[in-house]
């Protein structure tokens, strides 16, 4: 079985306080976020890190000063995250057809005529990216 190299529900909360900081975090900076957004334990956040370090998530560096503190740096951005995961969702439910899985999603979906334009610049992007 392949391995998991995207973040979990729950690791995505502690991306979601890692992305929006843009430097590195120690596990008790991370903690202090999470307890303002979510009841989630200290020991389950740094269940998390050490978690998402394994995915090639995170990666950290040991303070020089106190061996005990780790700083913890993204090597994955959000849009990197966004694309594996949204693949894996593709190849999991819609046997890798992108085209089934963007039709689900329009047909389940209420869109105003606003959102129908800016999917449609999107798909022109798209076609125009492809060309080149």
């Amino acid at each position: 079985m392949e391995r998991e190299t995207t973040p979990s529900q729950s690791e995505w909360m502690i991306m979601e306080v890692l992305w929006a900081n843009e430097t590195s975090m120690t596990a008790k900076e991370v903690i202090k976020k999470m307890q303002e957004k979510s009841d989630m334990s200290s020991r389950m956040v740094r269940v998390l890190l050490n978690r998402l370090w394994r995915k090639g998530v995170l990666s950290y560096t040991v303070d020089e000063h106190d061996l005990r503190v780790y700083h913890y740096s993204v090597q994955k951005s959000k849009e990197e995250c966004q694309k594996e995961k949204s693949q894996k969702f593709v190849d999991s439910y819609f046997e890798s057809s992108r085209k089934n899985a963007m039709a689900a999603l329009l047909q389940s979906a209420k869109l105003t005529e606003e959102q129908f334009q800016e999917l449609e610049e999107i798909l022109e992007q798209c076609k125009e990216k492809d060309k080149k």
